[in-house]
């Protein structure tokens, strides 16, 4: 794809292979629509296929960016199709030796043996949000310990998001109001003044 992955977009310096090569970065918009495409697609596997496919691992690295910045979903080497009605679970369970899913984003249940479900896709996209809007990745060496992205992410909440959302994004905040603006902390969490 024309754009790469986005993962080379959210973590340019990590996934960079070439030293020259300038930052990709995202803006709100661009990461609303990315969100929105991924989405879709989902949608599309889950519900609109004849028989429902689970990705099992969704992840930055596994998103495509064309030339037009639309995400396509990619890389279904551990995607699994839903058979039966109640979706069979002895059809779709796994063991951990067939683990699916990258540490960080796959749900903890896969971890423990559990079916492959489309509750499990839907909790991998929602890792990839909270990381889209953080600009950290679930897999940061910050979370250790008990601590994931999704407890980071929860704890800050509603007091400190604007301490945990990507600098980037608060760059382009700060560019768009300009050098007068007024500090982060007058600010609510739904961004209106306190």
């Amino acid at each position: 794809m024309d754009n790469g992955s986005l993962q080379r977009w959210l973590h340019p310096n990590a996934s960079s292979s070439h030293e020259n090569e300038l930052p990709k970065r995202l803006n709100f918009i661009q990461r609303i629509n990315i969100v929105i495409d991924v989405a879709s697609a989902l949608d599309y596997l889950h519900q609109q296929c004849h028989i429902p496919i689970v990705h099992c691992d969704m992840k930055p690295s596994n998103i495509l960016l064309d030339s037009e910045m639309v995400a396509h979903v990619g890389d279904f080497g551990l995607a699994k199709f839903l058979i039966g009605s109640s979706l069979d679970s002895v059809a779709n369970q796994m063991s951990l030796a067939g683990l699916r899913g990258t540490i960080g984003y796959a749900p903890p249940e896969y971890a423990m043996g559990c079916e492959v479900s489309r509750e499990g896709d839907v909790y991998s996209y929602g890792i990839l949000l909270l990381e889209m809007f953080t600009g950290l990745s679930p897999t940061d060496d910050t979370f250790r310990d008990n601590l994931t992205l999704h407890n980071y992410v929860t704890k800050a909440l509603p007091e400190q998001v604007l301490e945990i959302k990507d600098n980037i994004l608060l760059q382009e905040r700060e560019s768009h109001l300009g050098p007068y603006s007024p500090p982060h902390w007058l600010f609510k969490s739904d961004g209106t003044f306190q």
